[in-house]
């Protein structure tokens, strides 16, 4: 018998989440999602369990996202599942962020997309000297969603631009300076802090095993992120990254003119609005909208072909460039979906 895609056990006072897909790098499907949900509702009204820790099977991640490959399947045929993945997939990421118990969030190595959405609002987030974490969508025709506009419209000056709109994996001191994660846990930690969980108050575990993280990288870059990533226009960020005299910020530039166009567009209008947002449930309702929008339109499915079915690399954004990308069509990314309701998270 094969093992089951989420592995739910009690220790102590400790309900122990540990996603189990680790060929995938655990990638989120839709039965682990309820599982996921299931296990949550249960143990909230637990006298047993005092606080939950989610982790990831395997040495390579806790969580590389959703299945993308049946979301390319899906977007190809025309159908709605993908519709109802992402409804779901909110509903559990919303739950985390609200959950009546501390939720500590084990975010060792890889951490993309839906995995920053299941550890990303977590109560306490951990990462160690392996934790890459990334919002990558703009690079397969997608856009930050399971609360990530959320996330990444409140990071310290325009940190959370940059990473919206490269899609650049950061390491743990980065992490926790662009408000992704809280605390430096080594890696070889992860079974001392299981015990302390079980037996002791949640934050009081983690701040006794946590530790400084490595030195961080984006530190030196800070003066030209702030200085070219403000304004409202895809445009006018790359002409200040690629006019700027550092390198790297010239370098970014050229980085962000490999992303789908539309994707670009409509990613910094989706942070620009979140800021102004009151909560975490708005900029999800606001998201499925987009993610609804996107999955009909071609670069999501070239996107993926690209990186992940064929894995040529070269993918053929319609349109091919930012000033093609029409008003009206982002317009229609931030309105009701066509034939469905707006998200609920009840």
């Amino acid at each position: 018998m094969s093992a089951p895609p989420v592995i739910a056990r009690i220790d102590g006072h400790l309900g122990h989440l540990t996603l189990n897909r680790p060929a995938a790098i655990n990638a989120l499907t839709t039965q682990m999602i309820t599982t996921i949900r299931r296990t949550l509702a249960r143990w909230a009204v637990s006298d047993r369990v005092r606080t939950v820790l989610i982790t990831g099977a395997g040495q390579r991640g806790l969580c590389a996202g959703g299945d993308i490959r049946a979301i390319h399947a899906d977007a190809v045929s025309g159908g709605t599942a993908s519709l109802d993945f992402w409804a779901d997939q909110y509903r559990l990421d919303a739950t985390v962020a609200t959950y009546p118990k501390p939720i500590v969030a084990w975010m060792d190595g890889l951490v993309m997309g839906g995995g920053i959405g299941i550890s990303g609002h977590a109560s306490l987030r951990i990462v160690t000297q392996r934790s890459r974490l990334a919002m990558p969508e703009v690079g397969i025709g997608f856009h930050p969603d399971v609360g990530g506009s959320w996330l990444l419209s409140h990071a310290p000056g325009q940190l959370g631009t940059h990473l919206a709109l490269t899609g650049t994996p950061v390491g743990a001191a980065d992490a926790i300076t662009a408000g992704l994660a809280d605390h430096y846990i080594p890696a070889d930690r992860l079974p001392h802090l299981t015990l302390a969980l079980a037996r002791s108050d949640a934050a009081e575990a983690v701040t006794s095993l946590a530790t400084d993280p490595p030195p961080a990288e984006l530190d030196t870059a800070r003066d030209w992120i702030d200085s070219c990533y403000h304004g409202d226009t895809v445009t006018g960020i790359i002409d200040r990254l690629a006019t700027h005299p550092d390198p790297a910020a010239q370098a970014t530039a050229k980085v962000i003119t490999t992303r789908s166009p539309t994707s670009l567009v409509v990613t910094l209008r989706s942070l620009r609005s979140a800021a102004d947002l009151p909560d975490l449930p708005a900029a999800m309702v606001q998201e499925y909208r987009i993610s609804a929008a996107l999955l009909r339109l071609p670069d999501l499915v070239e996107g993926i072909r690209a990186q992940i079915i064929d894995k040529d690399r070269q993918p053929r954004w319609r349109p091919s460039t930012l000033a093609d990308v029409a008003p009206r069509l982002v317009d229609t990314c931030f309105t009701p979906p066509d034939g469905r309701p707006d998200l609920t998270l009840e």
